[in-house]
């Protein structure tokens, strides 16, 4: 079973949820790796806005072949509202579930989702980063906070995302001539550790590997193909 170290209770208020963001983000480290991971991890959510159920997704990879060494879904409720800003607050329960049923515990972990590239710096990759305690970053869909530049076309070009003159992140062109994806650092990682390893994980998709076959996990759970 794969261990994460419990950080606080789950049953908050918003207001305490802002405040535990702010307490929390002064424990985030922005840093290089240690050491080349060999496998990664790529989780994913599934709910509807205003229902409970939360469908939650982890897949593991190794980094070397992207072949899927192993896969642990849940379908549970969400603790928390439907919240822009607090969305890890809803989604994280769900994927420490997913998580303790893990028998190979990641060297990095991908969440669909933003690390620092949020407005107050702790996204679900970064929130998420801390419970784990391991190096983990985003890569969104969409841009939650930040401007950017366009990358040019071609694939593995990028361009730095700027909060208050504060870069957060990096629109990413994973394939040639199709939108950017957004990655950011979440904890213990770099900017650019987040980026070569976003590129690393490379199935000819816009979306990489890890968080596109989280992804089919959970679509599988909404329809009841996989439990």
């Amino acid at each position: 079973m794969a261990n994460y170290q419990p950080l606080h209770d789950w049953d908050v208020s918003p207001s305490e949820a802002v405040a535990l963001q702010q307490q929390l983000r002064t424990q985030i480290r922005i840093q290089p790796l240690a050491e080349p991971p060999k496998t990664i991890a790529g989780c994913d959510i599934s709910f509807n806005k205003f229902e409970e159920t939360v469908y939650a997704g982890i897949v593991v990879l190794r980094l070397d072949t992207l072949e899927t060494i192993e896969e642990a879904g849940v379908v549970s409720t969400a603790p928390f509202p439907y919240i822009p800003g607090l969305l890890s607050f809803r989604e994280i329960p769900s994927l420490l579930q997913a998580w303790q049923k893990l028998t190979i515990e990641p060297d990095v972990v991908m969440f669909d989702g933003h690390g620092t590239a949020h407005p107050r710096r702790i996204g679900i990759a970064s929130h998420g980063g801390l419970f784990l305690n391991r190096p983990t970053f985003g890569c969104g869909k969409s841009v939650l906070v930040g401007k950017y530049d366009e990358p040019a076309l071609e694939r593995g070009n990028w361009s730095p995302m700027t909060h208050y003159r504060e870069v957060i992140g990096a629109a990413l062109r994973t394939k040639n001539k199709v939108n950017p994806v957004y990655v950011s650092p979440g904890h213990l990682i770099d900017l650019e550790t987040a980026i070569s390893l976003t590129l690393a994980c490379n199935g000819g998709y816009r979306i990489p590997e890890p968080t596109r076959r989280a992804h089919n996990l959970v679509n599988a759970l909404r329809k009841g193909e996989r439990i």
